[in-house]
């Protein structure tokens, strides 16, 4: 899979910015300038996004976990920060366990740990296969439209009509058949329940979450139980985005943890 990556800033250490389902590294743009001060920011459209390749039939979020390493290694970037955003953050999550020794310390935002239940998981596999089935018969902006009705989204109302229409016209500039690709293939419903493993991750770890968002607070306190070092922020006046929702508040967060907490010796 070759994925578009973008670099700004620069710096002794690298943070690398993982986006959302249906996002690109652009999800960042207001973002960058502040975190890019005294780092490199290594920004990717993840597979089925933005200008990257599509996953190939088969693919799992292992091995987009593995291509996103060896895009940023091919960077020149071998250990950096990683901070990843919903589905980002199910992918640098991955990259921590898989490839720890990329990793210095891990910023997730409204992330999960994967679903525990077989069940649950072969249900929410073929809903999203469903889901990604309309994508290709409806077309992308039916597609949108039923994204952004979710209850997950319902706080964003509170954006202004500018940030919205960008918001909109972000996920409507992707490819139909390889955002199809990329959510049969990164689906939480084939990702593996990762809490077992979270025990073994012994990183810096900031869990961020949406003080509206209770579905993935919980997912956030249930992985700081577990994570050797672990932080929560909870972050007010927003819901499951809450980098797009209450931007200073999060920028705080991401800043202070990244100033204060140590990375771990190479």
């Amino acid at each position: 899979m070759r994925l578009h990556v973008e670099h700004r800033g620069a710096g002794p250490h690298a943070l690398v910015l993982l986006h959302g389902f249906t996002g690109t590294a652009a999800a960042w743009d207001d973002l960058a300038p502040v975190l890019a001060s005294g780092r490199r920011l290594v920004a990717l459209d993840l597979p089925g996004h933005g200008r990257s390749d599509a996953p190939p039939a088969g693919a799992d979020l292992a091995a987009v976990a593995d291509a996103v390493v060896a895009t940023v290694a091919s960077a020149g970037v071998e250990r950096a920060d990683w901070l990843g955003y919903s589905l980002g953050g199910r992918v640098a999550l991955h990259v921590a366990l898989r490839h720890p020794a990329r990793v210095d310390r891990l910023v997730l935002e409204s992330a999960s740990p994967g679903l525990a239940d077989p069940a649950a998981r072969a249900a929410r596999a073929a809903a999203d296969d469903a889901l990604a089935d309309a994508l290709e018969r409806d077309g992308l902006a039916a597609f949108v439209e039923r994204w952004l009705a979710q209850p997950l989204f319902a706080t964003q109302a509170r954006l202004s009509p500018a940030v919205r229409a960008r918001e909109r016209a972000r996920r409507l500039a992707q490819a139909p058949t390889a955002l199809a690709a990329a959510l049969r293939a990164t689906t939480v419903g084939r990702q593996g329940p990762l809490l077992g493993a979270l025990a073994t991750l012994r990183r810096p770890v900031l869990l961020v979450a949406g003080a509206e968002d209770a579905p993935y607070r919980a997912h956030a306190a249930a992985m700081a139980a577990r994570l050797p070092d672990a932080r929560v922020a909870i972050v007010p006046d927003a819901g499951h985005a809450t980098h797009l929702e209450n931007p200073a508040a999060f920028r705080a967060a991401v800043e202070a943890f990244l100033d204060r907490a140590a990375p771990p010796a190479a």
